[in-house]
């Protein structure tokens, strides 16, 4: 308390004192002797209220004994049911629940982990993941400040995140992990890893990787197979020994059929295996039928115009007509995307068709090119009007980001020819090849991409392409890398996806043990994204033919609902806004992959290493007693008693209004009892 403070009581005190005793002082010499009661209790207002305007702050130190907390984060994967260590688990929770010594010391917070970390309230072991890592960097965000060792509860098997015994590195807490599950190493083939793209074009090869792993001493032999259906797609025969513990197998296999496809790899299993679960894995793979007509119109008869129809036809999936300017515009309907070939004032017709249609195009520019008309068409780029001609050559920009490019040589390709001048560009463009005259870049671009509302465009500055497809075949021996170039523009110009009211995202095949979602955008007439609507799935279930209807719930800009936990199978659905006409369908399957089920063993090597790096001590479930010693022994893990001063003010303290209240009722009635009111 403050000197200052001390001053303000003292003279409330004498001010107080001061006014009680001089209006009682007027009725007499003595009536102050008589009614020292009266000026008692006027003292106690007075005083009471001068203290609140005044209201000095006091300090109240209160005392209180912390213990530290003893986190208990249990593994609840399905992993543990599968090693069949659930009731293990639960009983090695419930020794901690009812053990008094534990409880008396620590202050215990039990949480699990799986797909998510939160606290415990049921061991379920159901989850589809395990992320020991996640759980892990929980408990050292919570507890930073706070000593809480952590016992961890689990098999050690993660299948989602960073290497958990890196996150133990410098972990401010001490580890106990309890391994859950057989230490024993049984013999065991397994495919550890897929690797397979998710779309592949129709009558296209995909590839696909395989990692295979082998656990034993001893020479063994098997079989490796892909399989669809009943059809055995791809077979090879392998052999595993203590000194070659691992295989990658790399192949491609032919997109034969339209739409989502699903495969099998199996691993023919040994005799002494226990599990066989690991030894098959199922994938899908979605062919796309990417049927395209492309209208190809020039007035001239030049090479490049062969050049281009074999290039993009090179792709059966694709066809390209050529026509003269003059082509009748209804039959633009027919076509996804249109190239023209060094335009000139008849062009205008059709280029106005297909500004109109929104179109997507291919410019190719030469010497033939009219440039006047081609400047006043447009207003994206322009050309100086120079009627000198200039051999240009080619230099890739790495940097371009739109689709992949691969460097086929074009450094050493020929050079094009077009009209000498410099392009000035007013739109956004990435430039996909730069000009090089004589080995030096002059800042213009050659070949480049730009969108706008939508619609995409390509331009190429020069003739001669027909030059390049040739060297591709001198340098390679085949057009492959020159008609790719090519299908990658053509492909990215031919796909143009229109906005529709309602938008519908989903993956075509999920594995059973990843999170099923799907989401949908839905917008006004005024394609303003809607937050009031009430959108719902309608699912359905092919396999066992079963319904069932689920609304999609907003989350920030789109609607989402989260399916996971199905059981595998076949789905059709349909999503639908309420009091509108308007839904999107679709399919998808749900492949028969449980990731916690391709484990054996606990994994004990990383366990222990956690302990370890965390300063902590490895366990199995039967050694409670001896978790139980090691931390009530521990001199770090005992309760400390801590004080905390707070400094309160006076107005805080609510008893003095009620003590005010009090003294003034109390004068009030003896002096109505005694006649002096």
């Amino acid at each position: 308390m403050t000197n200052e403070t001390i001053l303000y009581i003292v003279c409330a005190i004498l001010i107080s004192f001061f006014i009680a005793t001089f209006q009682y002082k007027k009725k007499g010499k003595n009536y102050i002797k008589e009614h020292l009661l009266f000026i008692m209790l006027r003292f106690i207002t007075i005083a009471t209220i001068l203290l609140l305007l005044f209201n000095p702050k006091l300090k109240k130190t209160t005392v209180f004994v912390e213990k530290p907390t003893l986190v208990v984060a249990v593994d609840n994967s399905s992993s543990t049911t599968f090693l069949e260590q659930a009731e293990k688990s639960k009983d090695f929770v419930q020794r901690i629940n009812t053990n008094s010594n534990l409880k008396d010391r620590f202050d215990l917070e039990l949480i699990t982990f799986g797909d998510h970390v939160m606290p415990m309230d049921t061991l379920s072991f159901r989850e589809n993941q395990t992320r020991i890592s996640e759980a892990l960097t929980s408990i050292k965000e919570v507890y930073r400040n706070k000593k809480s060792p952590v016992l961890l509860i689990s098999d050690g098997n993660q299948t989602y995140g960073e290497d958990y015994t890196f996150s133990s590195v410098n972990f401010p807490q001490n580890i106990y992990p309890v391994v859950l599950g057989d230490t024993i190493e049984y013999i065991d083939l397994s495919i550890t890893q897929l690797n397979v793209n998710k779309y592949a074009y129709y009558k296209n090869e995909f590839p696909l990787e395989v990692i295979l792993n082998y656990k034993g001493n001893n020479d063994i032999e098997t079989v490796f197979e892909i399989t669809k259906g009943n059809t055995t797609v791809y077979s090879e025969r392998l052999n595993f020994s203590d000194n070659s513990r691992s295989k990658i197998i790399s192949t491609t296999l032919p997109a034969r059929d339209i739409g989502v496809q699903v495969y099998k790899a199996s691993l023919r299993p040994n005799q002494e295996e226990r599990n066989k679960v690991n030894n098959n894995k199922e994938f899908a793979i979605e062919v796309i039928d990417q049927k395209t007509n492309i209208l190809l119109v020039s007035d001239i008869v030049h090479p490049d115009i062969g050049v281009f129809k074999k290039s993009i036809e090179s792709n059966e999936l694709r066809s390209v007509e050529i026509a003269k300017s003059a082509v009748n515009s209804t039959e633009l309907d027919n076509y996804q995307m249109v190239i023209l070939y060094q335009p000139n004032s008849r062009f205008k017709n059709i280029i106005d068709e297909i500004n109109k249609r929104n179109l997507n195009s291919l410019i190719v520019t030469g010497t033939k090119t009219d440039w006047n008309f081609l400047n006043r068409i447009q207003n994206q780029f322009n050309k100086e009007n120079v009627r000198q001609t200039e051999d240009v050559q080619a230099a890739l920009n790495t940097g371009y980001t739109n689709f992949a490019i691969d460097d086929i040589g074009f450094y050493e390709y020929p050079p094009l020819e077009d009209f000498l001048g410099d392009i000035n560009i007013s739109s956004s463009v990435d430039v996909i090849l730069n000009q090089r005259i004589r080995n030096i870049e002059t800042g213009n671009p050659l070949l480049f991409t730009l969108e706008n509302e939508g619609k995409r465009q390509a331009v190429l500055l020069g003739e001669n392409i027909w030059k390049w497809r040739a060297q591709n075949y001198l340098d390679t021996k085949e057009f492959k890398d020159f008609d790719e170039f090519i299908g990658k523009i053509v492909f990215y110009l031919a796909t143009n996806k229109q906005r529709n009211r309602l938008d519908v995202n989903f993956e075509p095949f999920y594995n059973g043990s990843t999170e099923i979602k799907i989401t949908a955008q839905y917008f006004n007439k005024n394609y303003e994204f809607d937050t009031n609507a009430s959108v719902s799935i309608r699912l359905e279930n092919k396999t066992v033919n079963s319904f069932r209807t689920v609304p999609l719930l907003l989350k920030n800009n789109h609607y989402e609902v989260d399916l996971s936990g199905i059981e595998p199978g076949e789905y059709d659905f349909v999503v639908s806004v309420a009091n509108e006409q308007l839904s999107r369908s679709g399919s998808f399957k749900i492949l028969d992959f449980d990731i916690e089920k391709q484990f054996l063993n606990a994994d004990i090597d990383k366990l222990n290493k956690l302990a370890e790096n965390s300063g902590g001590q490895l366990f199995f479930p039967d050694q409670f007693s001896d978790i139980e010693n090691s931390l009530l022994s521990n001199e770090a893990y005992k309760p400390i008693q801590k004080s905390k001063e707070n400094s309160v003010p006076l107005i805080d303290w609510k008893y003095l209004l009620a003590l005010i209240v009090i003294a003034l009722s109390v004068e009030w009635f003896l002096r109505k009892y005694n006649g002096l009111i």
